[in-house]
């Protein structure tokens, strides 16, 4: 990780989160598990001895309590520079505004919404070894199976779209292809000058793009520069850098001569159609080798390389995009990727602060959290959930698969089901929520 500079990108008030995310909670400080997602990204980086960073907030006020935060959780840890800029801008906008602080010859950038144990040292060693001017990481996508509330359209439907086409070298090492959310839904079309190169191509349609991206720096400050309409990392100058790679207008310095058409997009007289509109594609691992030429890699002029690191199976990772990430991700942390959680879980497998207070036979089952200062009535029952700080419970309450956060009060016997409560809402007696995705207090009345 020797001379790679790193930049996080913690994002705003993502109007997609929202009620979640508001001016007094960004999204980089939304919880997991009780604890900023931020938090994770900074721990990870932390683990490889990354700790000179630069974190990027959309918005000045919301970069104000991040820094905040940042200061009295990793004082005497992190050496953290925290940059504002305006919101909406992108991903892309938001390393632009940046640029100017960027020397290092490499540059590691990470979400600041990815919860993840795959090391970015990986990540970092792929792009160094084989010289790329961009190296991304990919995971297995999670596949979804029925909740525990009976129901998993909603999560399926989710999940789904998180789904990448992805094409790989015979060794899967090189990035040949890519596109994601609606690009996926249309044709697939592969230049030949790539096919001809490789002479194999690997589709895979069980990796997701995880948001964590080495990039030369010369190369993606020129292509920022010149491209000054991009506005997405993941959309714009990813798929930009994936397409050229095997086109002269990109030298090992930097950007040289632009041939894209005014849309951004190479022109389709150079693809070949590989895969209609119309084809179905199994979300598990569809995978399928075109063989086109005989033509080795090792044969091919190659301008500049695009590279992917693919995790193991058994690492977990994930992004909080959604209030449907949301939900699954904190139920995960304290669940199958409990490691990630940073607590110590009792010999039932829960995490019950000190401070909490439970009933006469009241129970707190496996993979469950009760925060600080948290009370609960007697005969509850609490499963596969986390309770946030300093929450009025009533008694013969049943919390399942849910996620409650903070200063929430809940009545005597109410029923709470695969569904996310917000900070500060009153529950009155005999309130049943099931499969709710989120329920806010949006007035000061209860619900």
């Amino acid at each position: 990780m020797m001379d790679f500079q790193v930049v996080v990108l913690a994002g705003g008030t993502a109007k997609k989160l929202a009620p979640l995310v508001s001016k007094e909670v960004p999204k980089a400080l939304l919880p997991v598990a009780n604890r900023p997602v931020l938090s994770y990204v900074l721990e990870l980086l932390e683990s490889s001895n990354l700790k000179d960073l630069i974190v990027v907030v959309e918005g000045e006020d919301a970069a104000l309590r991040v820094g905040g935060w940042i200061s009295g959780a990793y004082v005497d840890r992190l050496h953290v520079e925290v940059a504002a800029v305006p919101e909406d801008v992108g991903t892309a906008g938001a390393l632009r505004a940046v640029a100017h602080h960027l020397t290092a010859n490499d540059v590691l950038i990470v979400s600041g919404d990815l919860v993840s144990d795959v090391p970015p040292g990986a990540v970092a060693a792929t792009h160094r070894r084989h010289g790329a001017v961009v190296t991304t990481l990919l995971c297995y996508a999670p596949v979804s199976g029925p909740s525990d509330t009976g129901s998993s359209a909603g999560k399926d439907k989710v999940k789904k779209s998180r789904y990448n086409i992805v094409g790989l070298d015979p060794t899967r090492q090189l990035l040949l292809h890519i596109a994601a959310g609606a690009e996926v839904e249309k044709d697939i079309r592969v230049q030949k000058n790539i096919l001809r190169a490789v002479g194999q191509l690997e589709i895979r349609a069980d990796l997701m793009d995880a948001h964590m991206y080495a990039f030369k720096r010369t190369v993606l400050q020129d292509v920022l520069d010149q491209k000054d309409t991009f506005h997405s990392i993941r959309q714009d100058v990813l798929p930009y850098l994936v397409r050229t790679q095997l086109r002269s207008e990109i030298s090992a310095n930097g950007l040289h001569k632009v041939e894209d058409n005014a849309n951004g997009r190479v022109s389709s007289q150079n693809y070949v159609t590989w895969m209609s509109q119309h084809r179905e594609i199994a979300p598990s691992a569809y995978q399928e080798l075109l063989a086109l030429s005989p033509r080795s890699p090792e044969n091919a002029l190659r301008t500049h390389k695009c590279c992917a690191y693919i995790a193991s199976k058994s690492k977990y990772c994930a992004r909080l995009n959604s209030i449907q990430a949301f939900s699954d991700i904190n139920r995960d942390v304290v669940g199958e990727a409990s490691h990630l959680s940073g607590y110590s879980f009792s010999s039932q497998n829960n995490i019950i602060h000190p401070s909490a207070e439970l009933g006469s036979k009241t129970t707190v089952g496996p993979q469950c959290m009760l925060a600080e200062g948290s009370q609960m009535g007697d005969k509850c029952s609490v499963k596969r959930s986390i309770i946030g700080r300093h929450c009025r419970i009533g008694s013969n309450v049943k919390i399942v698969n849910s996620v409650v956060m903070n200063h929430v009060t809940i009545e005597d016997g109410c029923l709470v089901q695969g569904s996310v409560i917000c900070s500060n809402v009153h529950l009155q007696e005999r309130v049943v929520l099931k499969d709710c995705q989120m329920v806010c207090a949006l007035w000061p009345d209860s619900v």
